[in-house]
């Protein structure tokens, strides 16, 4: 009996985007971006053998690295586009801040646990997008107003509201991404900025929480 090799990891990632297209994500910069950033060298050493399946898994501070199926869908109703100004609040492993920076962002990433900033900083410069992402130790639900405004803002992990000092580092006809906790359930929200005095806030589905293994459920 032939003993089975462990795949490659080129394999594997193959393996891991076509999970993703076979439900339903056919974004085709995103999945490139997901094929440039390994996720894996983004997890805690512990969990990098689970880093291509669909789970969140904890990170330190209590803090969580969001189940890629739940990315790709944040980051497609972010509506990317090359060039755009991206404010990140909750930098995490900074996974997500090295995909913004692969689909063409200029990335303003902030975290309020300093631990959770310098190593996400050592990861995201080690992929290569660290000329791209901007990465501080900062309350981002209070973002320096000397920061200006962004064309995209994303809010990793789930609100119970949009932050007002959120809505006024939006840019005129830009997006904000995030989930709010609804009747207690997690759904996607978007909030597109039509001008300076009017905004348009639109539900989307629920959002699903995969398994955590282990760690605090309540975060994406």
């Amino acid at each position: 009996m032939t003993e089975e090799l462990p795949a490659s990891e080129g394999e594997r990632t193959v393996a891991f985007l076509l999970s993703l297209r076979a439900r339903g994500v056919r974004d085709l910069p995103l999945l490139r971006a997901m094929e440039r950033v390994p996720r894996d060298r983004f997890a805690p050493s512990r969990f990098a053998d689970l880093a291509r399946q669909d789970v969140s898994v904890p990170l330190p501070c209590g803090q969580t690295m969001t189940a890629p199926f739940t990315v790709a869908n944040l980051l497609i109703a972010l509506d990317m586009q090359p060039g755009a100004r991206v404010l990140e609040v909750g930098t995490g492993s900074g996974y997500v801040s090295a995909l913004l920076a692969a689909l063409g962002g200029e990335v303003v990433s902030l975290e309020r646990y300093r631990s959770l900033a310098l190593a996400a900083h050592e990861r995201v410069s080690g992929s290569g997008f660290g000329k791209t992402v901007d990465m501080r130790h900062a309350d981002g639900f209070q973002p320096d107003r000397t920061l200006g405004r962004f064309d995209r803002i994303l809010v990793n992990g789930v609100t119970n509201s949009v932050p007002e000092a959120l809505l006024a580092r939006l840019s005129p006809g830009g997006r904000l991404v995030g989930a709010l906790r609804v009747e207690g359930a997690a759904r996607r929200v978007v909030v597109t900025r039509l001008d300076e005095d009017h905004f348009d806030h639109a539900l989307g589905p629920a959002v699903r929480l995969p398994p955590l293994i282990p760690g605090r459920a309540q975060a994406l």
